[in-house]
């Protein structure tokens, strides 16, 4: 027969073991294990905080959003970036084209296709490693212009349609219908655009033109016109949704239809 456990059992244990019981109850074989770790300082994980933090940035703004620096005056004044101003900062959507086709009146980041000449956003070279490692950072949170053929305009016509220049009130035509944009910039006089046969977009291509319409190469211009100044759709990186810098500017970009539908 198994003889009865009494209440004092598993104190007499801990006293066969030369242990006497923890007042903070706690055994004896918990205070003989291995000493509890020292917390890094906040200073030794800072750098770890850092690296994290960049590497998250990275892949945020390869595959979601990406801030591009607007240097160009092209867009003004929906963007600016006049010389010797402090160019717009903007955030730039880069999924919504994997889901989506680009509409009239949207806003664009794209790389300029062979036809187009050098980018409104220029390269600044540098034979300097440091140099151009750290405007390499800076381009990837928009502090500096990006290494690359990068242009911001806004789509006015997309494959299908037909784009000309201008009827009797100075209105760009798209399939003969004339468009509203209120957008438009000019700069000085006179307020008129310069004319340009019908041009009909090729099907997977867009025409894009600046906000600034007497201070913007464009597809009026670039690869000398014609169905040469229209973009690729696999050229556009993304669309363009707020500005982010200046704070005085903070705000979204306008994607008004100028097509109305």
């Amino acid at each position: 027969m198994a003889e009865p456990v009494t209440p004092n059992a598993a104190e007499d244990d801990d006293d066969a073991e030369g242990g006497a019981p923890n007042p903070e109850g706690t055994s004896r074989r918990s205070r003989r294990g291995k000493p509890p770790k020292k917390k890094r300082s906040f200073w030794k994980e800072l750098p770890i905080l850092i690296a994290v933090a960049l590497v998250l940035t990275i892949l945020i703004q390869q595959f979601l959003g990406k801030v591009f620096m607007i240097p160009s005056e092209s867009m003004e004044s929906t963007l600016h970036g006049c010389t010797g101003c402090f160019g717009d900062r903007v955030l730039v959507d880069r999924v919504v084209y994997d889901f989506n086709d680009p509409s009239p009146g949207d806003v664009i980041v794209f790389k300029g296709p062979e036809s187009w000449g050098n980018a409104e956003i220029a390269p600044q070279e540098s034979g300097n490693f440091i140099t151009s490692t750290f405007r390499w950072l800076g381009s990837l949170v928009g502090f500096a212009p990006p290494d690359e053929r990068d242009f911001v305009k806004r789509v006015i016509a997309v494959g299908g349609q037909t784009v000309q220049c201008c009827d009797a009130q100075n209105r760009v035509l798209v399939d003969g219908n004339p468009l509203d944009e209120p957008y438009i910039h000019w700069l000085g006089e006179p307020n008129t655009q310069q004319p340009f046969e019908p041009v009909k977009v090729p099907a997977g291509m867009v025409w894009v033109m600046g906000d600034n319409r007497n201070d913007s190469c464009d597809s009026r211009c670039q690869g000398s016109g014609g169905v040469s100044g229209a973009v690729p759709v696999d050229n556009i990186i993304g669309k363009v949704r707020v500005i982010v810098l200046p704070p005085s500017r903070w705000g979204g970009v306008s994607d008004h239809n100028p097509q109305g539908g």
